[in-house]
């Protein structure tokens, strides 16, 4: 079995995209995507990751052929994530759900869930439509991704009526003016921004990309693009997230589970002590690989 198959048996066992890509069928749905595929070591149909409008296209792609969208665009500066790990959190966080409604996965309109830092992309209400049906609200900070947001949502007939946005005003602030004094919700998502400033951002990008092409890049781009509240934070994701965990104190009548993913895992043990701090009453941690990237969900309930 090749390396690749390999790492695709890694994501969760409901995920869509625990196969090869089938690039004939995607370049069906995208024919622009045709220009960027390439054949890896193996003779395998593949694209340049560390190129970001194959990276677009791809993405379009998949939304489009497995999620059954009509319309997706993404403006370049904005996060272009991929998508089977995104799919693995959706599906995750259903198995969550499922413990407490009889092990059985909770699916429809009832079912309400907060998606922290939507996005231009608008990738885990999308997915989530797609996959179970559910009501999604989401916010962000920054008004020109909310646009952008809300003309994908308008762009296809069967998320108008299951996803609303929200602008937070206050960008030091996570929960507050986004949830209402009487609504609840099942859970809350959240990707956090992950550096603690530009120029880390772009060291890592730098990185990245040098792995990716196996040499130094010629110039630093984001493979998956980004804004500044994308992808850093004062304080990085360790501040962004105590924040958060502080703030869901004030909504814990509200919400039946917090979640967020944790990149660095060095962080966790500090957010437990926070949590424990803050008197939650559960604490879970979920593992999550994609190839060679390995994640976490931390989720906390009260």
């Amino acid at each position: 079995m090749k390396k690749t198959e390999e790492s695709k048996k890694k994501l969760h066992p409901r995920n869509k995209h625990n196969t090869l890509y089938d690039f004939d069928e995607l370049k069906i749905y995208v024919p622009d995507l045709s220009f960027y595929i390439i054949k890896n070591p193996s003779g395998d149909a593949t694209i340049d990751f560390s190129d970001p409008e194959a990276v677009r296209l791809l993405n379009k792609a998949l939304l489009m052929s497995v999620y059954k969208l009509t319309y997706w665009e993404l403006p370049k500066d904005n996060l272009c994530p991929p998508i089977p790990g995104r799919a693995d959190y959706i599906h995750y966080i259903a198995d969550l759900l499922a413990e407490s409604n009889h092990n059985s996965i909770p699916t429809g309109s009832e079912v309400r869930v907060l998606d922290l830092g939507v996005g231009a992309n608008t990738i885990y209400p999308l997915i989530g439509v797609s996959e179970y049906g559910w009501q999604f609200v989401g916010s962000d900070v920054n008004p020109v991704s909310l646009e952008a947001a809300s003309y994908i949502i308008n762009n296809n007939p069967n998320l108008i009526s299951n996803i609303s946005l929200r602008l937070q005003p206050n960008k030091k602030n996570i929960l507050k003016n986004i949830i209402s004094d009487t609504e609840k919700f099942h859970v809350v998502l959240c990707n956090p921004p992950f550096f603690k400033s530009k120029e880390e951002a772009y060291k890592q990008t730098f990185r990245k990309l040098k792995n990716l092409q196996g040499k130094k890049p010629e110039q630093t781009l984001h493979n998956f693009g980004g804004l500044s509240n994308e992808l850093w934070y004062e304080g990085g994701e360790l501040e962004f997230i105590s924040n958060y965990i502080k703030e869901s104190k004030e909504y814990k009548n509200q919400v039946n589970w917090f979640t967020s993913l944790i990149a660095n895992k060095d962080h966790l043990h500090l957010l437990k002590r926070l949590l424990k701090k803050v008197g939650v009453a559960e604490i879970r941690v979920i593992d999550m690989q994609q190839g060679n990237k390995i994640s976490r969900i931390l989720a906390w309930k009260y």
